[in-house]
């Protein structure tokens, strides 16, 4: 299991930062992002806890469950299905409000799901496409909310 973590200021208000981040419609002005739908709204807020959003880009398919809502400060996801299959036990943002913006911090815990080199394909192939996709997000972010 890796824990892969991208940080960067976005420079915007934190509340704008937030709503941006958590509706992942958005994603897709990222070029690593083809498409992104809510499949289920939350249970006080669209993405809100229990959402489930579903995500295809171009290192793969995700199905995801909001497990945590606190805005402006934290949301939390666990990935119910993917393609390729994986293991995944924590994705996590938090917001923190700095002079500069807004400090976002996005962590995700997960390995591949394949005999013997999941671990090795993780570290070597899996890392660094999911802290690309993360930052090529966070930048698309900041463009949009400058």
């Amino acid at each position: 299991m890796e824990t892969m973590t991208v940080e960067r200021t976005i420079h915007a208000p934190i509340d704008d930062v937030f709503a941006w981040l958590t509706t992942t419609t958005n994603y897709t002005r990222s070029p690593l992002v083809l498409r992104c739908r809510l499949t289920r709204h939350g249970e006080t807020a669209p993405y809100g806890v229990g959402a489930v959003r579903s995500h295809l880009w171009l290192i793969g398919w995700l199905r995801e469950r909001i497990t945590h809502y606190d805005p402006p400060y934290a949301t939390e996801y666990v990935v119910d299905r993917s393609v390729p299959p994986s293991r995944h036990e924590l994705g996590r943002m938090t917001f923190t409000e700095t002079e500069g913006g807004t400090l976002v911090n996005w962590t995700t815990r997960a390995e591949m799901r394949a005999p013997l080199v999941g671990g090795f394909l993780t570290r070597h192939l899996v890392r660094p496409m999911i802290t690309r996709s993360f930052g090529s997000i966070l930048d698309a972010a900041d463009t949009a909310l400058r």
